[in-house]
């Protein structure tokens, strides 16, 4: 005759090595890092002049975030010629609600500076101050970054710009990249997930 008591044993004993791998597998407190892009449905860029005067403000927005519609500016450029400008750039979600901490994307870029740069791009010098034409296509082309990171690395919520001397007419463009484990002093506009990726049309009046 068969001993079932021992099967019945055999079998409880394996079902309970199961159940206590199945769970120390679920319970684990390993941290996972979050390295999605953000989701941003307004980005507003607003220029003011250091000296005083009006701010000059546009916006990009993507009401459906990741659905089919795309981003889409609101208008032109326009900044007097020989001016100082400080740009800054607001980024929000208006897929949640505004209180809820994933409205406000600036404030979370700034919070996780070292894993996001803005670069910067333009064409027909409109600016004389940085020169050149921008640092998407080179890094150490310069920026006038005003903030900066943990790490002593700029970020661009807070820039400086000033305008050529003469009347000009180009190309603004801005994108946010999201750098985790790859932001260093060397990282180019080609590392890590794009977050946003604009281009305005820029008059120098």
């Amino acid at each position: 005759m068969k001993n079932y008591k021992n099967i019945f044993r055999k079998i409880t004993i394996s079902i309970t090595l199961i159940s206590i791998g199945f769970l120390s597998g679920c319970n684990s407190n390993d941290p996972k890092k979050e390295d999605t892009p953000e989701l941003i449905t307004k980005a507003t860029l607003t220029f003011t002049p250091i000296g005083g005067g009006s701010s000059v403000v546009v916006s990009a927005t993507d009401p459906d975030g990741d659905g089919v519609q795309d981003i889409a500016v609101d208008g032109d450029i326009n900044l007097v010629s020989d001016t100082d400008y400080t740009l800054t750039i607001t980024l929000i979600n208006e897929l949640a609600a505004p209180t809820d901490p994933a409205y406000d994307i600036s404030a979370e870029v700034a919070e996780e500076g070292a894993e996001h740069i803005f670069f910067f791009g333009w064409t027909n010098n409109v600016f004389y101050n940085p020169t050149g034409n921008g640092n998407i296509d080179n890094r150490s082309d310069g920026i006038n970054y005003n903030d900066s990171d943990e790490n002593g690395l700029p970020i661009g919520l807070s820039t400086n710009w000033s305008t050529s001397v003469n009347t000009a007419s180009g190309k603004f463009r801005v994108i946010l990249k999201h750098q985790p484990d790859l932001k260093s002093p060397t990282s180019t506009s080609s590392d890590g997930e794009t977050d946003l990726d604009i281009e305005f049309v820029i008059n120098i009046l």
